[in-house]
Order: structure tokens, then C-alpha cells, then sequence
């Protein structure tokens, strides 16, 4: 390290050289934490996860199974080795389950009483937490495969939805609609060479 110094300061070395080593020693030193594990719920693969960004200490995850499941992520044990538990679930026998794959779960990004989840089964669930009952559904004609709420937004609640199609939809929280649609363009590989001559 002092040998790299030293030619950085005699200008015998490039500048971004020291960045991408440290980098690169940074990233191969990452590993799993040993100490903490999470409890098993799901009964196949999990799609999504996302830790609501208030408190840092819950996480949501969605699974292939079409189940939703809450984890405390807090060490309330105070134990070194520690499982983080479930604290509930929309399971198979919830009435509102979604009936295929959860592509995606997103917690409301100023408050913890709300998230919003979307899947293969066409459809944008907005969940109040407390009861785990769905405040609004909206239903779409086309496989859902991705949302997203913007964490900055304080003037709007709109949930931008990418479906099957080359549009993406705008869902507005407040009055439960579906208030925009942005178009996509597309260009074919032919369209392209007649452009560019």
C-alpha cells in the first residue's frame, strides 16, 4: 500500500488505479452473516424482498408460492446466533392471497401501516399491515411483473406498474384508479436501419 502511495505521488501511477483495487478487495471480502439466519416459510423460491425504510427493522418477501410473509428483523434475544422470525403471513388460506407468483413487494415509503405487492395472477394489491386485509386491489389486463413507489414523492401516491406490455401504468393510491398510462416505444430492427439512413 505504501509502495502504491509513494508512485501515486510521483505521478508513475493512474489515479482510478488505487479506487478499483480497494474496490475489488472491498467486494471479495463480502460473505453472508454467520450470526443471523431467517425463518423458513415459504414452500418454494423467493422472489422479492424489501426492508421497509423507516425503521430498518422489518422485511417483506414474496415468493413463487404466491405467499407474503413479514419478518422481524430485530435480535430481541440479545443472543449472538439469532433466527429472524415470521411475525405473519398471507398464506394459502388467506381469502386475499394472490393465486400465482408475487413478482414484487414494496412497503409504503413513509409509513409502515401500508404496503403493495403485484403479481403473475394480473393484479396490484395495497395491503393495510395492521390487519393484513387489502385496502384496494387494482386489476390489470396483462401479467404484472414489476412496481415501484417512488421514496421521495410528497405531493402524489402513485405506483408506477410495468405489465406484459409496452405501457407502464400509473396507479394513484389516493383515489384508486388508474390515473396514466405512459407509453413505450419500440423499435424493430428494421425500423432502426431506416432511421439511420
Amino acid at each position: 500500500m505504501l509502495g502504491f502511495l509513494s508512485a501515486r505521488q510521483a505521478g508513475l501511477e493512474d489515479p482510478m488505479r488505487f479506487q478499483r483495487t480497494e474496490s475489488t478487495r472491498r467486494v471479495l471480502g463480502l460473505e453472508l452473516n454467520k450470526d443471523r439466519d431467517i425463518e423458513r416459510i415459504h414452500g418454494s423460491g423467493v422472489n422479492t424482498l424489501d426492508i421497509e425504510p423507516v425503521e430498518g427493522r422489518y422485511m417483506l418477501s414474496g415468493g413463487s408460492d404466491g405467499v407474503i410473509v413479514l419478518y422481524d428483523l430485530e435480535n430481541s434475544s440479545r443472543q449472538l446466533y439469532y433466527t429472524c422470525k415470521a411475525v405473519c403471513s398471507i398464506g394459502r388460506n388467506h381469502p386475499d392471497v394472490h393465486k400465482y407468483s408475487v413478482e414484487t413487494v414494496q412497503w409504503y415509503p413513509h409509513d409502515t401501516g401500508m404496503f403493495t405487492s403485484s403479481s403473475f395472477d394480473k393484479t396490484l394489491k395495497v395491503w393495510d399491515t395492521n390487519t393484513l386485509q387489502t385496502a384496494d386491489v387494482f386489476n390489470f389486463e396483462e401479467t404484472v411483473y414489476s412496481h415501484h413507489m417512488s421514496p421521495v414523492a410528497t405531493k402524489h401516491c402513485l405506483v408506477a406498474v410495468g405489465t406484459r406490455g409496452p405501457k407502464v401504468k400509473l396507479c394513484d393510491l389516493k383515489s384508486g384508479s388508474c390515473s396514466h398510462i405512459l407509453q413505450g416505444i419500440f423499435f424493430s430492427f428494421e425500423t432502426t436501419i431506416t432511421l439511420s439512413k
